[in-house]
C-alpha cells in the first residue's frame, strides 16, 4: 500500500492541473520516475512510490503521491524488473483505475523482483522489446537497447512529439546502442542515472556490501556525448541511503566535451518543457 508524504496536492493541484499548451511538461517523480504529458495524452515512466525495503534499501526522498489520486494516465512505461521500476502498487491504481496500458519487456512480467500479484490485465499488458515502435496518444514511443549489467531485460524509450523528444535510459551504463541512438534522433532532454560507490546493507552477510549502482560522474558525461543529448536530467542519485551523488558536480566532468549543451539537475516535484530549457519549481513554491 503506497502512502503518500505529500497526500494528493502534487498530482492534482501540480501535475493534472498544468496546461501544457502545444509543448510537452516533464515532471520528476524521484527515483528514476518521471511524469510527461501534453495536451491531451500523459505517460508515467517506472513510477516508484514504495518506500523501499529496510534496512537493505532505505528510501531517502518523500513519497511525492499516491498513484491512487491520479486521475490522468493513458500508458506507463517500464525499463526493466527492478522493484523501483516494475512496482505493482504504484502502477496498479493507473492501470486498474484509469484503463492505462502498461508497456514492459517479457523479464518484467515473468521474472519481477516483486513477489505478488502483478495488477495487469491481459489487454493492458504489452510486452515490448528493442526496435519496437507504438503510439500512445501524441507520443511516438520507440524501444531502445542499454546497457544494466544488473537487470535481465533491459531497455531505454526514446518519446517522441511535435514538441521535442525526451530519452529515458532506465539504470544503464554507457551502451553502444547510444551512438546509434544519438545518431538516429535528435533528442532535446535525456534522463541518465547517476549514483556511487556506498556500502548497502545485506541481511544475509548482517554487513554493508561495496556496491555499484548507475553510472559515476565520468560515465554519466560518456552516456550523454554517446546519446548527443542537448539537456541532461541526472536521475536515480536521491533514492537510496549509501548511493547518493550530487549532479552538480557533473558539470565539471561535462565543461571539455560537447555535449550535454545544459545540465538540470531536479529535486523530486520539479519539472521542464521540452524545448524550453530552465527548471520550473513547484507552483506550491510560488513561481508559477
Amino acid at each position: 500500500m503506497v502512502q503518500s508524504t505529500w497526500d494528493n496536492w502534487f498530482v492534482r493541484d501540480e501535475i493534472e492541473a498544468t496546461d501544457p499548451g502545444d509543448g510537452v511538461v516533464i515532471w520528476y517523480l524521484g527515483c528514476n520516475g518521471f511524469v510527461l504529458r501534453s495536451q491531451s495524452t500523459t505517460l508515467y515512466i517506472d513510477p516508484y512510490f514504495g518506500t523501499g525495503d529496510p534496512p537493505n534499501l532505505i528510501r531517502m526522498i518523500p513519497v511525492p503521491m499516491d498513484p491512487a489520486d491520479a486521475t490522468q494516465c493513458d500508458a506507463t512505461l517500464v525499463t526493466h524488473e527492478h522493484i523501483d521500476h516494475m512496482h505493482p502498487p504504484s502502477y496498479g491504481p493507473l492501470v486498474e483505475d484509469l484503463g492505462a496500458d502498461l508497456y514492459a519487456p517479457s523479464a518484467s512480467y515473468e521474472s519481477p523482483d516483486y513477489d505478488g500479484e502483478m495488477r495487469v490485465p491481459d489487454e493492458q499488458r504489452n510486452e515490448i522489446a528493442v526496435g519496437d515502435e507504438f503510439a500512445v496518444g501524441d507520443f511516438t514511443v520507440h524501444v531502445t537497447g542499454t546497457n544494466d549489467p544488473d537487470a535481465i531485460e533491459p531497455v531505454g524509450y526514446v518519446i517522441e512529439h511535435d514538441a521535442g523528444t525526451f530519452f529515458h535510459a532506465g539504470d544503464s551504463r554507457p551502451a553502444e546502442a547510444f551512438s546509434d541512438v544519438g545518431e538516429r534522433f535528435d533528442i532535446d532532454v535525456g534522463a541518465l542515472a547517476f549514483g556511487t560507490v556506498g556500502s548497502i546493507y545485506e541481511p544475509e552477510s548482517d554487513s554493508g556490501v561495496r556496491t555499484k549502482w548507475y553510472m559515476d560522474e565520468n560515465e554519466v558525461i560518456e552516456a550523454a556525448n554517446q546519446l548527443q543529448l542537448s539537456r541532461l536530467l541526472p536521475s536515480h542519485h536521491d533514492m537510496w541511503q549509501g548511493e547518493a551523488g550530487d549532479p552538480k558536480v557533473l558539470h565539471e566532468h561535462a565543461v571539455s566535451f560537447d555535449y550535454p549543451r545544459v545540465i538540470e539537475p531536479l529535486y523530486i516535484g520539479c519539472s521542464v518543457r521540452l524545448g524550453e530549457p530552465g527548471i520550473r519549481r513547484l507552483n506550491a513554491l510560488g513561481d508559477g
